[in-house]
């Protein structure tokens, strides 16, 4: 894909069964544009989209709990120079009775026992699913979405509601998934046995990221029966335990160095958990993030859309052993 210039709108959509105030997601959607000299684009700063790059597959972003959309902007961007629609949102809502916070919405009633795995756990996506329909229909990119390829993309619980709902017989149109600092373990307040790795659809293939300094994973072990802080283990059993997928389409990278929010930029320490660890160097997260950008760039042109010569790329790159790739795996 060529590069593009890049361009956001806005929108905002209702969220079913939430009650007010807590049902609204603001949507942030990013696109490949031509810059216009029109009387919108000059007046109202409303760039038209790039139809030589359409129609544009469509990558959807679950920020992690109390992270804000925009944390995630930079690989917004990034995804949307190589001619994707990417959307982010923030949502203002109380998953927990009595706790509000940005979340990239999780159903914990389909998370228990018996249910995991019948139902989705994403609470927003239908409603974002719905507005793209809506975007398709009327606006600057009308006619110019591929709704029947969705990417669904996220960061730690974001990341988890992305890997698990990667799911065709909830949301069919889903074609595969990524995911920074993530796993599937089990909380044993939901009544499951310790050290459970849940299972993962296998329908379409995921490329998980993580981090060898990950301590929010390592801090939270003890939700999932875990004796030891691991930063590791659980990502790793995910990808090995979870995913049954064998087409050697799918990928797990764990970078040296790099903590939980490795991903943001800018990085945001008035809200999360950022002082369950140690401060990246800023030079070692700009070089973590350059590559991260790649290889979800790489994955997603060649594991999902189908691109010869990108599986070629990816497949180098990774194997290239850069000082900052901890454990490369592939299945």
């Amino acid at each position: 894909m060529n590069s593009a210039i890049v361009r956001s709108l806005f929108s905002a959509t209702k969220v079913a069964d939430y009650p007010s105030p807590y049902d609204t997601l603001h949507l942030r959607v990013m696109y490949p544009a031509q810059m216009s000299d029109s009387e919108a684009t000059k007046d109202l700063g409303v760039v038209p989209a790039n139809s030589e790059l359409a129609p544009f597959p469509i990558v959807i972003f679950f920020s992690g709990v109390n992270c804000a959309a925009d944390m995630y902007l930079w690989l917004a961007i990034e995804l949307a120079k190589k001619g994707l629609v990417v959307v982010t949102f923030n949502w203002v809502a109380q998953n927990l009775p009595g706790v509000t916070a940005l979340t990239p919405g999780v159903d914990f009633e389909n998370w228990k026992p018996n249910v995991y795995g019948t139902l989705p756990t994403a609470t927003a996506l239908p409603a974002i699913l719905k507005e793209l329909e809506n975007l398709q229909k009327e606006g600057i990119l009308a006619g110019k979405l591929d709704l029947n390829k969705v990417i669904l993309g996220g960061h730690s619980a974001g990341g988890r509601v992305a890997i698990e709902n990667a799911v065709l017989k909830f949301f069919p149109s889903v074609i595969g998934a990524f995911a920074y600092a993530v796993h599937t373990a089990a909380p044993v307040m939901l009544g499951y046995e310790p050290e459970t790795i849940l299972p993962l659809s296998g329908d379409v293939p995921i490329l998980m990221l993580g981090g060898t300094n990950d301590g929010v994973i390592a801090e939270s072990c003890h939700r999932y029966g875990m004796k030891e802080k691991n930063a590791t283990k659980s990502v790793m059993r995910t990808f090995r335990e979870a995913i049954a997928r064998q087409n050697h389409d799918s990928y797990l990278v764990l970078f040296e160095q790099a903590n939980h929010f490795a991903i943001a930029d800018p990085f945001d320490s008035t809200s999360a958990r950022p002082f369950l660890e140690t401060e990246m160097s800023p030079e070692a997260a700009a070089k973590i993030r350059t590559l991260m950008a790649a290889i979800i760039n790489l994955f997603i042109d060649a594991s999902l859309l189908g691109k010869t010569e990108a599986k070629k790329q990816l497949e180098q790159l990774l194997a290239n052993n850069d000082s900052f790739f901890a454990l490369v795996e592939q299945k």
